[in-house]
């Protein structure tokens, strides 16, 4: 058998490597760096440079999920959350007395931020990494993350971590950018590697994070090799919906239940 299969799923596993990250703790490190530095204006650059179409995904992948949050005893977490815009479309699904949304990440100024936003909104945050979560396994019913998975330092780590803690039926979403082919992905690379770090940097004043955002959109899997990945985990059902032609897109995977787990082998 060829090899060049093994090569691409290999790739598709492996996650982020910002510039000078040698190994997973190294490229960890440096994201967590990054999203820090950035975290000031972070809200303002995502509704500038998205010309607020984030919201919309935001809304969109909510939507997708409205039979997990309209329960109340449903217990959702919203990974690598940011400062919690992502959490707050989920929030605005669930019903009154329902189980609070669990919004974590691994950046501390994020987290702050994000508190500060949704101060008297029915969440509650924790500083945590995505690939060692501070959860029983089987805990959770559904498990959002928004433009944070692609940072990851392993893909796989991620998904099988994930897998650990969802309750078996429960659903995986995973926002993401990725590539749109024809003209519009000509523009639209023009203006994500050229414009967009450009007006990033400056109006953060750092210039690495948003030098660093297009590569890791390149690097991220396509689409069909992310659903190869996924399948892999564990996850069924998956698909992928894009988003704005392309440009960004969702990713949704269910846990088997109880009795398709007991039958299967991995």
């Amino acid at each position: 058998m060829s090899s060049a299969p093994q090569n691409i799923a290999r790739a598709a596993a492996a996650g982020s490597r910002p510039s000078g990250a040698d190994s997973e703790q190294s490229s960890a490190r440096a994201v967590r760096e990054m999203f820090d530095s950035i975290a000031p204006r972070y809200d303002l650059l995502n509704h500038v440079l998205s010309c607020n179409v984030d919201r919309l995904w935001w809304w969109r992948t909510a939507r997708r999920f409205r039979h997990i949050l309209a329960r109340p005893e449903a217990r959702v977490l919203d990974i690598c959350c940011g400062t919690g815009d992502m959490t707050r479309a989920l929030l605005r699904r669930r019903p009154a007395a329902a189980q609070p949304v669990m919004a974590a990440d691994f950046s501390h100024a994020m987290l702050v931020r994000g508190a500060r936003k949704l101060a008297q909104e029915n969440v509650f945050f924790v500083e945590a990494d995505a690939l060692h979560l501070p959860l029983a396994g089987s805990s959770l019913h559904l498990i959002t993350t928004a433009f944070g998975f692609r940072n990851l330092s392993s893909y796989r780590a991620g998904l099988e971590e994930f897998f650990r803690v969802l309750a078996p039926g429960g659903e995986v979403g995973i926002l993401d950018f990725s590539e749109p082919g024809g003209l519009l992905g000509r523009l639209y690379a023009f203006y994500f590697r050229r414009v967009l770090p450009a007006i990033g940097s400056r109006l953060s004043g750092v210039a690495g994070p948003y030098a660093y955002l297009p590569s890791s959109v390149a690097n991220f899997p396509p689409p069909p090799q992310m659903l190869d990945l996924m399948r892999s985990t564990g996850f069924t059902q998956v698909s992928w919906t894009p988003y704005s032609l392309g440009i960004a897109g969702l990713y949704r995977g269910i846990k088997p239940s109880a009795e398709e787990l007991s039958g299967r082998v991995f």
